[in-house]
């Protein structure tokens, strides 16, 4: 199958891959290509393929992530995701192969990737990627972990910024940093405030609206990063349900 790659020309009328449209109003796939629209500027690739489902990858120069890291010459993969159907049959080897040929043809000096001890939702596998060759260069609190892949040897390893090192803010209650970064981001944000207020509990919503916010954020996950009194919960986007169930479990404590 074809890889297509979604850019200015064709944004419009090609589906992002992700497992939500706006159908229903939920408008998070509209945030998201109005997010890519303002990143192809800066150098954003987004390529699938030609298929209506979750295979594709995500990557941009990492000087303009939005995430807090040092990696200055790295191409930085935001989202790199092959559903369960597509799984087995080459799909993420021939997008990761896309990814570092055009990395190299931009005279990059390699990729990295913000990834975990273990398999996260919303995070690259782990697993895969150390297959492939990415190596840890950096770790922080809690389960982050940085993988880099060089394409030379002795070039400077990529590192976490130190304002996301310890997984901690000064913010009471519940505080909830996210981005349009990924579509799913936008609803249910808005809906667990609301949850949060109907149960008379502390919420606040701060998103990042530039990638210089994001890259002083206290969380190198800025897509959607959920702490609780001052600690960091999750990078899991939390449906209702889940959410519900948090707040059971800490107004118990």
């Amino acid at each position: 199958m074809d890889i297509i790659s979604v850019n200015d020309s064709n944004i419009d009328t090609e589906h992002i891959c992700c497992a939500i449209s706006d159908k229903k109003g939920e408008g998070g796939a509209t945030a998201k290509k109005v997010w890519m629209k303002d990143r192809f500027v800066e150098g954003l690739v987004f390529k699938k393929l030609n298929v209506r489902g979750k295979v594709f990858i995500e990557y941009i120069p990492a000087e303009q992530a939005w995430c807090p890291l040092i990696a200055k010459g790295y191409m930085f993969i935001n989202c790199f995701w092959i559903s369960g159907q597509f799984k087995g049959q080459g799909y993420a080897n021939l997008l990761l192969e896309e990814c570092i040929s055009d990395a190299k043809t931009q005279g990059k000096i390699g990729l990295v990737v913000l990834s975990s001890q273990s398999k996260m939702p919303f995070l690259s596998d782990p697993a895969y990627l150390k297959y492939k060759g990415f190596q840890v260069c950096d770790t922080v609190k809690p389960y982050y972990e940085l993988l880099a892949l060089p394409f030379y040897a002795q070039v400077e390893k990529p590192t976490f910024k130190e304002c996301c090192r310890q997984g901690e803010i000064e913010y009471k209650g519940i505080v909830l940093y996210y981005s349009a970064q990924c579509p799913h981001t936008e609803k249910h944000a808005t809906l667990i405030k609301e949850i949060a207020r109907a149960r008379g509990v502390a919420f606040t919503l701060i998103k990042y609206q530039t990638k210089e916010q994001a890259q002083n954020g206290p969380a190198p996950f800025t897509t959607y990063s959920l702490f609780f009194n001052g600690v960091f919960v999750t990078n899991e986007i939390l449906s209702e349900k889940k959410f519900i169930k948090f707040l059971d479990r800490i107004e118990l404590q």
